[in-house]
């Protein structure tokens, strides 16, 4: 006698195929009911705006206790923001942050480093500086990093770069939001995991409608070119955004791939590359030290070719504070920033955009580009093999960036999530950024416990030698703790709030 057919597997209970209004309540109550088991995840949850939108199907609502002025919605925070909010909270303060490993900043340190050229210690202001600059930026800076593209990646191609290509911003996320305020109505393809400030950015210019790509670790997170082809095809992607070298996993895409990449430019789609860890490359072979990697090399016509550059003196240059950045594209795309620079931002620091000049010098560049090479190369490689010693080893080695992104599946629970280890870090003095930071999720429905980044932790060999060994001194005792068995005295007792401490200036 024949069997009775088999339901097709499917998450909903009630039925396979389309949810129904009860199946979509039943998945909501799941999920609460996970994150509740955990204080880790209550206390990001409570944190203003990170409360989930409410799943399709089901009405919107408004949190009372966070939205009290009418119209303001909050938009969430980025990683490092809240995991600076939970540090001030546990203690941290920036007067006494030398007592402190952050190993989560988005930043590389900032002081001398071995063969590099000298820093910037005074900044000359002329009178005229003291006028609003330009909204596109100083003429001679946009002409400085112009020469700087074409000395490096376009010798001997016909189209070069000229001042008009630059638009001179006041931060990646300043270049990243004029260049969203002129996008239409589009598919905006992304990845997961990618640079934090996606989110907010996907979340907040409502025109851009996101359409995620998950990127494998068994492929070394490496984007698959050919069916990002496809998907332009039968999705109608408009706009490709991503960062190049990757944050957080520490990939990058050069070569072949990069040159199909910026070829898709010439085929009605947009190509937007923050590319500010473009110095942070960290090649096996001697002769290759110095290279460094951009779109630019392989745009065909600097004016047609609809390819988008951010970068910036930030992360390469290592001037975080100076907040003198740029956007490199068709003339017509400059123009557009001009406008929506004139109502978001207002421009660049004046001031700063002169003391930058001698900065973008091609010598100067290349003297910098391979000290700077050799230091985080040697960083890079002290922390995967004390992470080695810890048997934490890391699945997909960083290439590029200076960011370890570390899977935690291996560890004992509840250690083995993002955000539980880096409250256990936090009583150590020591603070990482969860994964979850990581996950672009614009629309904030997805269950925590569900995202492809929920295990992992991003850790930055950006800071000084000193504080790395600090940072992973404090981890090795965390992981040794838990591996003895110490877990019951994890999970819990976590600071919410300074009240404790309320001595703590900040």
């Amino acid at each position: 006698m024949s069997k009775p057919p088999t339901r097709p597997n499917s998450a909903y209970p009630s039925r396979s195929g389309t949810p129904s209004l009860r199946d979509v309540v039943h998945g909501v109550m799941k999920i609460f009911h996970h994150e509740k088991e955990s204080e880790a995840h209550q206390i990001f949850r409570q944190q203003v705006g990170h409360q989930p939108k409410p799943a399709l199907g089901l009405p919107q609502t408004i949190n009372p206790d966070e939205e009290t002025v009418p119209g303001i919605e909050h938009p969430g925070s980025t990683g490092v923001i809240y995991c600076s909010d939970r540090a001030i909270a546990n203690g941290f303060n920036y007067a006494n942050s030398h007592e402190w490993a952050n190993l989560g900043q988005g930043a590389p340190e900032v002081g001398p480093i071995p063969n590099a050229p000298p820093r910037p210690e005074n900044i000359p202001l002329p009178v005229d500086s003291l006028e609003y600059a330009p909204t596109t930026g100083v003429k001679e800076l946009r002409e400085a990093v112009a020469h700087l593209y074409n000395d490096t990646y376009r010798k001997g191609k016909a189209s070069q770069y000229t001042y008009e290509n630059v638009c001179i911003v006041p931060g990646g996320r300043a270049g990243l939001s004029r260049v969203a305020a002129v996008i239409g109505d589009v598919y905006c393809s992304y990845q997961v995991p990618d640079y934090t400030a996606y989110d907010q950015v996907l979340s907040a210019f409502k025109r851009l409608v996101p359409v995620p790509t998950a990127l494998d670790p068994k492929h070394k997170y490496r984007l698959d070119i050919e069916q990002t082809k496809k998907d332009i095809l039968t999705q109608g992607l408009a706009v490709v955004i991503a960062s190049n070298p990757r944050n957080p996993t520490g990939q990058v895409i050069a070569g072949k791939d990069l040159k199909e990449l910026v070829s898709l430019s010439r085929e009605n789609t947009t190509i937007i590359l923050d590319e500010f860890y473009s110095w942070y490359i960290y090649p096996d072979n001697e002769k290759d030290i110095g290279k460094s990697i951009s779109s630019a090399e392989y745009v065909e016509d600097v004016n047609s070719d609809s390819v988008v550059i951010i970068d910036g003196l930030t992360k390469n240059w290592r001037l975080p504070g100076w907040r003198v950045c740029w956007v490199i594209g068709p003339k017509n795309l400059i123009t557009a920033l001009s406008q929506s620079g004139s109502f978001l931002d207002g421009g660049a620091n004046h001031p700063m955009q002169l003391a930058s000049l001698p900065l973008l010098e091609p010598s100067r560049v290349k003297v910098e580009k391979i000290a700077l090479q050799r230091h985080f190369k040697a960083k890079r490689d002290h922390v995967l093999k004390r992470l080695h010693a810890l048997h934490l080893d890391v699945e997909v080695p960083p290439q590029a960036t200076f960011y370890v992104w570390l899977n935690l599946e291996k560890l004992p629970p509840p250690l083995n999530n993002g955000l539980t280890f880096f409250e256990e870090l936090l009583k150590e003095q020591t603070i990482v950024i969860p994964g979850i930071f990581f996950d672009i999720n614009p629309a904030h429905r997805r269950n925590l416990f569900n995202s492809p980044c929920h295990h992992y932790v991003r850790l930055s060999f950006g800071p000084p030698m000193k504080d790395l060994d600090m940072g992973l001194d404090a981890i090795g005792r965390v992981v040794a703790a838990a591996r003895l068995g110490g877990t019951k005295k994890m999970g819990h007792s976590y600071k919410k709030s300074l009240e404790s401490s309320s001595e703590i200036n900040v």
